[in-house]
Formats: C-alpha cells, sequence, structure tokens
C-alpha cells in the first residue's frame, strides 16, 4: 500500500476543491488513512470544507454531517487553530443558508445579527493573520447582504485586503477586491471597479479557484455591458455559461444566463 503524508493528501484535495472537482477532493480524503488522532482531525475538518465549498457552488446540502464528523473528531483530537477553523466553516454554512433563503428581509437580518457577532468573535479570536482577514470578510459579505451595513462592509472588505496582502494569500485578496469593486461599481465608478475585479480574476486564476474566476468574469461581463459593449458583454457570458452548465455553478449559470 502506497503511503503519503496527510498535509500533502490535504493539499492535493484543496486544489481539486479549488477546480470544482469536489467529489474527486472528497474521494481522495476519504480514501487516506491513518491511525493518528491529530491527522484524522486534519481529514476530518478538510472534509468540512468541501462540503461547505460544495454546498455553496451547487446549492447542495453536503456539510451538516461532514460538520459533525469533523466535531467528533475534533473532541478527541483538540486543537484549538483546528477549532477556529470548523466553527469558520460553520459560520460560511450558516452564512450561505442565509443568502439564498427565501427569507423576508425582517427575518434575514435577524440572523444576520447572530452571525455579525459570530464573525466579530472569529476576528478578535483568529489564530493568525490570514485567519482574521478571512473572519473580517465574512464580516463583510454578511454586512453587506443580510444587514445592508454597507460602510462597515467596506470597512471589513478594506482590512480583509490588507491582511490578504500581507499573509501572501491570493485567494482572500481575490475575495476582498471582489467586493471593493462591487461597492465602486455601485457607486458609479466603472474605472475602478474595473481594475479591482481584473485583479480579483487574476488572482483566482492563479490559484486555480474555477468558481472564483468564473464569478470575476460574470461581473465583468456586467462591466462591458454598463461601459457600452453589449456584444463583448454577451459573448463573454456565454462562454462563461457553458463552463458554469459543465461544472453545475447554479447561481453563475442563472447570472450568465440573464446577461446573454
Amino acid at each position: 500500500m502506497a503511503e503519503l503524508a496527510v498535509p500533502a493528501v490535504i493539499a492535493a484535495a484543496n486544489q481539486l476543491m479549488r477546480g470544482a472537482q469536489w467529489a474527486a477532493a472528497t474521494d481522495l480524503l476519504r480514501a487516506t488513512n491513518t491511525d493518528d488522532p491529530a491527522d484524522r482531525r486534519a481529514l476530518s475538518v478538510a472534509l468540512a470544507e468541501v462540503a461547505v465549498d460544495q454546498d455553496f457552488a451547487q446549492q447542495t446540502d453536503h456539510a451538516p454531517p461532514a460538520l459533525a464528523a469533523a466535531t467528533e473528531a475534533l473532541d478527541a483530537s483538540p486543537d484549538a487553530t483546528a477549532a477556529w477553523d470548523l466553527e469558520m466553516l460553520d459560520l460560511r454554512k450558516k452564512f450561505v443558508g442565509q443568502l439564498f433563503s427565501g427569507s423576508q428581509q425582517a427575518d434575514k437580518a435577524a440572523a444576520g445579527e447572530e452571525l455579525a457577532g459570530w464573525a466579530d468573535k472569529l476576528r478578535d479570536g483568529a489564530p493568525d493573520g490570514v485567519r482574521r482577514g478571512m473572519a473580517c470578510f465574512y464580516a463583510g459579505v454578511i454586512a453587506d447582504n443580510l444587514l445592508g451595513k454597507h460602510e462597515t462592509a467596506f470597512a471589513s472588505y478594506t482590512e480583509a485586503l490588507e491582511l490578504g496582502e500581507a499573509g501572501s494569500d491570493d485567494l482572500l485578496a481575490s475575495l476582498a477586491l471582489r467586493h471593493l469593486g462591487d461597492h465602486a461599481h455601485t457607486a458609479g465608478d466603472l474605472l475602478r471597479a474595473r481594475r479591482l475585479w481584473e485583479r480579483s480574476t487574476e488572482l483566482r486564476q492563479q490559484v486555480g479557484h474555477l468558481l472564483g474566476a468564473l464569478a470575476q468574469q460574470t461581473l465583468l461581463a456586467v462591466l462591458l455591458r454598463d461601459e457600452g459593449d453589449a456584444a463583448g458583454s454577451r459573448a463573454l457570458a456565454t462562454e462563461v455559461h457553458r463552463w458554469a452548465d459543465q461544472v453545475g455553478l447554479v447561481f453563475v449559470s442563472k447570472e450568465t444566463a440573464d446577461l446573454r
């Protein structure tokens, strides 16, 4: 039987996840056996991350059992950083549930207040700068999408970008740039929106994040439309739609279908 270091397996699964290959990432992690409790904990948290990521991208619901299994593994082998990571995954899952729910805005706002407090707690207790930045980012999207507190969101994205750049975490930086670009677009500053969105797209392409790159190209299609290039917008949206349909990216498919 071949032997591989668990961190190498998790790194490979992470790249598969970024490439929208969630089933392959899950199969790889589940096929990895170890007697070490810390390695089992790491594999369980990695499986939970893949499930949470897939649930967001494809609007599925794989995460609850994966999160429960990771909680059991953490109980068997406690670790403060792993506990923080698992709590962040739980926050992400609950935020996505609210984001895509058909709840009334008042109900979303009530849930948003609870999630905002949770994000602030994670930010204050983060074990390093990149994790703090990720908590800042989610504080921002909660403020923007559930609470309508756009100034608070802008400040959170700005801090997330600074921490992502300081920690050389291109994915975190790209997330912040995407949403800062959205604020620029809403304000009518199309030049700034293009600069931020193009940089976010480049970073996502560099790290092999297919969903992220397609979501960014969707925004660039929106920008082309707003700049008056309707034909260019339709052409880009058509190609993104083709990609999104192939890998089941529900919300990207819908947005690009509308642009077409």
